[in-house]
């Protein structure tokens, strides 16, 4: 809640007569061993005064309007306004509106970005923000109260196994990729993590965490002694490969369970959000003697992609094996090898290239083993398809070049590199149609002028996310990528050869038709698919 002052809130707050002295000094000892948490809210939490009295002082302090904010404070829907996930990620609140006005309790008013992008938002619907000041406890349980749809449907009152059943099973109905069971300083909290982004399920009493730990390693065949960390799995649950991982922390074990549907259909790669364009399509997978990555950032589906890539090659006639860290999806008529503690990516490679492969997919490539073996497949008659961590598909090499792999390697043997970052879709049951702003044509059309693009927005709407239970009241419901296709030709070649940036690459690339991923994203936009926010969450376009 600070912002600039010519002295500390706590003393501004001791000469206001607020608190003393001595509550400063609890406040500021708390506040060593919860250095997260600012001196205003740890007052509050403490209970060091009346909590009304202090909101108003530290609003005058730092020129706002305090107020307490109650559950019942708030005579509005706000998700006709905001999606609550944002508001959570903002720690706002609106709470009342009337006259073409909005009020808005924030718990730190300092953090302009966050106060900036809930103006916009409401600016965008017509109404100007009045802005007010809480502490963040109050906002956090007036939007846990709105969230709590998935704990609904959690049972807490019976014995510990019926509990963790009942977690894991609500996660599947509310189509969660993973559950977060977290024991905190006074209760245990259950997240689950829908379309990508992590929402609260259900706090539990800290009383049955040894309990809930208990059962989680027993079901996952965990050691029950040990309090290191493990890896096990779960297999009660017919449809699901359960993924089970523990890592202690200062008050217990975390738990993380990810949820792996079996026979999953493995979507085309139009479905994915692949450009819709079917010369890009076999001129950039349907290769030999080469290699093939999809590039980026952990959980932004670049194993999705590559069994898409698959799906699409597969057929009788060809010999595909595929080697995995885990194997997520199992796909008839496919080899499918998992690499454990005995086996690793490179050693797998090498067996594998005498196994008479057509197309070899490679998990990850993560070290100079692994990619210099992928190249020389590569480089012998195979098609190998892989990932590797990095932001964008002109990184790649980069990447590769860091790994140890030479300029000539690279260039004889990348045929393509695909970068990707996964959207959340505009949920379809609740969306609000409106037409796009002033503001949101002219940050896209300035974006696009630098890659030679232009928009026609004729006819085109976007959409506001409201919050519906069908999208546990996020407003999105599923997710898209957004790709970058980055053909190597006869010019990239012979730039990498030469040993050239990055940069000048990447220009090159531009001029000759290359197109970055925000080009893709704000057609997606455009086409009413994701919204210009949710984009920027991903690419930071202003």
């Amino acid at each position: 809640m600070e912002s600039k002052r010519r002295q500390p809130l706590g003393v501004e707050l001791v000469k206001k007569g607020v608190v003393s002295e001595s509550d400063i000094q609890k406040a500021l000892d708390y506040q060593r061993t919860n250095p997260g948490k600012k001196i205003g809210d740890i007052l509050n939490t403490l209970k060091l005064c009346n909590p009304t009295t202090l909101i108003q002082a530290i609003g005058e302090i730092l020129d706002e309007k305090g107020i307490y904010l109650m559950e019942r404070d708030v005579t509005i829907n706000i998700t006709d306004y905001i999606a609550l996930d944002i508001c959570r990620k903002n720690k706002a609140v609106p709470f009342e509106t009337g006259a073409g006005r909005i009020k808005v309790c924030f718990s730190d008013t300092s953090n302009t970005r966050s106060v900036e992008v809930i103006r916009l938002l409401l600016l965008n619907k017509g109404l100007v923000m009045e802005k007010y000041i809480t502490f963040e406890e109050n906002i956090n349980r007036i939007l846990d109260s709105l969230e709590g749809e998935a704990s609904e449907n959690i049972d807490t009152s019976g014995d510990v196994s019926g509990l963790v059943d009942s977690i894991i099973k609500t996660a599947i109905e509310k189509r969660a990729s993973d559950i977060h069971i977290e024991p905190l300083e006074n209760s245990i909290r259950v997240r689950y993590r829908i379309d990508g982004r992590l929402v609260d399920a259900a706090k539990i009493e800290n009383d049955k965490q040894s309990q809930i730990i208990g059962r989680l390693k027993a079901i996952s065949n965990m050691h029950q002694e040990k309090q290191e960390s493990q890896d096990g799995r779960i297999l009660l649950y017919p449809e699901y490969n359960i993924r089970s991982s523990s890592q202690k922390n200062i008050y217990g074990e975390k738990f993380v369970l990810r949820l792996l549907k079996k026979n999953t259909v493995i979507r085309g790669l139009f479905d994915l959000g692949f450009p819709q364009d079917e010369k890009l399509v076999k001129k950039s997978f349907n290769k030999r003697n080469s290699i093939t990555i999809v590039a980026a950032p952990t959980g932004e589906g670049k194993t999705t992609t590559l069994y898409s890539i698959i799906e699409y090659l597969n057929r009788p006639e060809i010999n595909i094996t595929t080697i995995e860290d885990p194997v997520e999806i199992r796909i008839p008529g496919l080899n499918q090898i998992e690499i454990d503690n005995k086996l690793t990516f490179s050693s797998s490679l090498r067996t594998v290239l005498r196994q008479d492969p057509d197309i070899i997919l490679v998990g990850e490539i993560r070290d100079n083993e692994t990619a210099e073996i992928a190249m020389q497949a590569g480089q012998t008659g195979h098609y190998v398809l892989s990932t590797i961590h990095t932001i964008d598909s002109v990184e790649v090499l980069t990447r590769l070049r860091k790994m140890g792999v030479s300029d000539y390697d690279i260039s004889s043997t990348l045929a393509t590199s695909v970068s990707q970052r996964l959207v959340r879709r505009i949920c379809p049951h609740c969306a609000k149609e409106r037409d796009f702003t002033k503001e949101e044509k002219t940050i896209m059309t300035d974006i696009m002028k630098k890659y030679g693009k232009e928009i026609d927005f004729e006819g085109k709407k976007t959409y506001e996310p409201v919050g519906c239970a069908k999208c546990n009241n996020t407003g999105y419901f599923d997710r898209i990528a957004i790709f970058e296709v980055l053909v190597i030709n006869e010019t990239l070649k012979e730039l990498i050869t030469n040993g050239k940036s990055s940069l000048e690459i990447r220009r090159k690339a531009i001029e000759e038709g290359f197109e970055p991923m925000v080009v893709d994203g704000i057609r997606k936009v455009v086409n009413g698919i994701t919204t210009l926010d949710e984009l920027n969450n991903k690419l930071v376009l202003y």
